[in-house]
């Protein structure tokens, strides 16, 4: 039998402090701002405290780095992304035409999340990027298929803001979140060359048909 655990890997720092949030949060936003027009490697901490009107001093209270700052912003982007996205059919050959318009929706969802993030995720993907991201980006969406694959068939309601902080080892997860991100990452360092819609049709065939050949699943 496999053992381990697949779990969120980048914790998103919690704190009932408002202030602390206050600093985060515009820290966060100033990232993503500059983003817009440099690559993360031209981004000093500097830029960073004057965009958000911060000192030196606060910026090194929550974070070691700018990439270090760029990992939790990511890793919270993401989170955000998928914790909004609908709980979906794990055998989507057997569901109806509205349960594929939003598997379809969903993955489409996370296309365009990427490429409005696009400078962000190329950094962190990259040769010098962070392998804690990628790690937490997998270990989310394996969590999120495996729920996927045992949800409450009456439910339509439901969306991933309630699932578990970890789940046990599923091969199966695993087999669909790698699949997923890597055609993500493919699609990302070839500079976004086709609509996420685009990419979202192409992909959605390819992991309905993969799902047809997984056994049924037991409770979660």
């Amino acid at each position: 039998m496999c053992r381990g655990y697949y779990s969120r890997r980048v914790p998103v720092p919690q704190t009932s402090d408002p202030r602390v949030h206050r600093s985060r949060s515009a820290l966060e936003a100033a990232l993503l701002e500059l983003l817009q027009d440099h690559e993360l490697a031209r981004v000093s901490v500097l830029d960073l405290t004057r965009r958000a009107g911060v000192n030196r001093s606060t910026f090194y209270e929550h974070y070691d780095s700018v990439g270090d700052l760029a990992a939790g912003a990511c890793a919270a982007l993401f989170d955000e992304l998928i914790t909004a996205a609908p709980v979906l059919g794990g055998r989507p050959q057997a569901t109806g035409d509205e349960e594929e318009e939003r598997a379809a929706a969903a993955l489409t969802a996370i296309f365009t999340h990427v490429a409005g993030h696009a400078r962000l995720y190329r950094a962190l993907a990259g040769d010098h990027g962070s392998a804690h991201v990628m790690n937490h980006m997998q270990d989310r969406l394996a969590i999120a298929i495996h729920v996927n694959f045992h949800r409450d068939r009456h439910d339509d309601s439901r969306t991933h803001a309630d699932d578990p902080s970890a789940i046990a080892h599923s091969p199966e997860a695993a087999f669909f979140a790698g699949a997923l991100l890597g055609a993500v990452l493919d699609w990302l360092r070839r500079g976004c060359p086709c609509p996420p819609a685009q990419m979202s049709a192409a992909i959605w065939p390819l992991l309905r048909g993969a799902a047809g050949a997984v056994p049924p699943a037991g409770p979660a």
